[in-house]
């Protein structure tokens, strides 16, 4: 059971790839999209900037693997700005994303709390969903964003509040993200990533 991690150089590389071999996974990480697409689940993770992401994706063909990655009804996890531009579209830079789930990536409204949200916070289970597998009520995730998903309620599967409600993970048929870093949320984000690695294998 291989999976794939997209390098898209937009990524937080080194602390997934620290994961994945603490949890013992059989990954390769590539910026190929012939290798990528014959893995049997997929990591999309992400940090920066949506527009130069979507660039990246566009101009190596990679953002044309993931959709037809996700067409296969393998399993599929975004994080961070990964969850943002499986979307429809970001605000960020007013871009059209990959269309995965539908919704919209929205910067948080100026005024009250500090953005980006930076450091630990909290979410609560909305829906049942395998990665939410042996997860405590109201756990503790890391974040670091400006931008959160904004999707209908059938898409949410754990909610989280920082100014607004906001769903921080997220998910349709055989994709899921996560807003937070799970590589950098310690025991939760460890049993979440558990998950996704034990899921259908």
């Amino acid at each position: 059971m291989k999976i794939g991690v997209v390098d898209y150089k937009a990524g937080n590389l080194r602390s997934i790839q620290n994961l994945l071999q603490f949890l013992g996974a059989d990954f390769i990480i590539s910026d190929q999209a012939e290798n990528l697409f014959k893995c049997d689940k997929l990591i999309f993770p992400g940090v920066g900037e949506a527009a130069y992401a979507m660039g990246q994706l566009d101009k190596t063909g990679l953002g044309s693997m993931i959709k037809d990655f996700a067409k296969t009804g393998k399993p599929l996890f975004g994080i961070c700005l990964g969850c943002q531009i499986i979307l429809d579209h970001t605000e960020e830079g007013d871009v059209e994303c990959l269309g995965l789930i539908p919704g919209t990536a929205k910067r948080f409204p100026s005024g009250g709390l500090k953005v980006p949200e930076i450091g630990w916070n909290s979410f609560k289970k909305v829906q049942d969903h395998y990665l939410l597998k042996d997860i405590p009520a109201d756990p503790d995730v890391y974040f670091v964003h400006s931008y959160y998903p904004y999707v209908e309620p059938k898409y949410g599967i754990a909610q989280t509040e920082y100014m607004v409600p906001f769903y921080s993970i997220i998910g349709r048929d055989n994709v899921a993200a996560s807003q937070f870093h799970p590589e950098k949320s310690g025991p939760v984000g460890i049993q979440i990533m558990k998950n996704f690695i034990a899921y259908g294998g």
